[in-house]
């Protein structure tokens, strides 16, 4: 098993993510669309400039998320990086999201100039094949 071939493949197949945040010591895990960049080694997600991610963002963009598996199987990835604000618009992420969850597109046409993109680089991640099979990837 080629552990960085798998991560990619689960991190291509699967739409959603839960992204832990943190303020005032406690967690906060709310479930974002995503799409992951290989060339990049980055993870997408977009979110209103109003909510309360942003301002706990700017405050520790130190972030930690779980793929949330959708194909009948346990397989995910767990990681951990840090979240910025992406120089990108929205519009250069909208069409990679939509590919994985089409009813993103409604939210852009309908919201698009409330949208802040954001790129996560992670530090580590590991992927979860089964009980057995699993490892670490350090970026």
């Amino acid at each position: 098993m080629n552990l960085r071939d798998e991560f990619e493949r689960i991190m291509r197949e699967q739409r959603e993510i839960a992204l832990a945040t943190m303020s005032e010591g406690l967690p906060h895990v709310r479930i974002v669309n995503f799409y992951y960049d290989t060339e990049k080694h980055c993870v997408y997600f977009a979110t209103f400039k109003d909510n309360e991610k942003v301002v706990e963002l700017a405050a520790n963009p130190s972030i930690a998320f779980t793929t949330v598996p959708h194909n009948n199987t346990t397989e995910h990835v767990r990681a951990s990086g840090h979240a910025v604000k992406s120089a990108r618009p929205i519009t250069a992420i909208t069409e990679a999201i939509v590919a994985k969850a089409p009813r993103f597109q409604e939210t852009v046409d309908a919201v698009g100039d409330d949208l802040i993109p954001y790129e996560i680089v992670l530090t580590e991640a590991v992927v979860l094949i089964g009980r057995d099979h699993w490892g670490r990837i350090v970026f």
